[in-house]
């Protein structure tokens, strides 16, 4: 489940103001992209493209964190019933599901690694998954 695009820009917002930042306006970038590509591929939705990509590092709300900011983010989605958006920030962090190759900062506890290190092994990433991990890495905050 995710969110409506309203109610998923009143989330950003509201997060924005938490932890104010350009990470807002990456993830409205990367929303925009994930949208216009998902657009344009058969059998993908541009709204719930769009929708997964404003959210991706909603995690952010909560401070600055690196990897931490993913547990954040799926706990924090998780928390309001949005499922597949709890996955979307999950995944964007990990091209090969597992935390291996991740390059940031290893600022969680060892509780939050293992719950990160789980979900990602139970898990599929899909074709919104891989969308999303594209805009984010390519996405910047103007």
């Amino acid at each position: 489940m995710i969110p409506s695009r309203e109610e998923a820009e009143l989330i950003l917002r509201e997060a924005e103001n938490c932890n104010p930042g350009p990470w807002g306006n990456h993830s409205r970038v990367a929303a925009h992209c994930a949208k216009e590509i998902a657009a344009r591929c058969e059998g993908m939705d541009p709204d719930k493209a769009y929708i997964l990509g404003l959210l991706h590092d909603i995690g952010r709300k909560f401070g600055t964190r690196h990897l931490g900011h993913v547990a954040d983010g799926y706990t924090y989605m998780m928390s309001l019933g949005y499922d597949e958006a709890a996955k979307g920030c999950l995944t964007h962090s990990f091209p090969d599901q597992t935390t291996d190759g991740y390059i940031g900062k290893f600022d969680v506890t060892d509780q939050e690694l293992r719950m990160i290190q789980e979900r990602l092994k139970e898990l599929e990433p899909d074709d919104y998954d891989r969308l999303i991990r594209l805009c984010d890495s390519l996405a910047g905050a103007e």
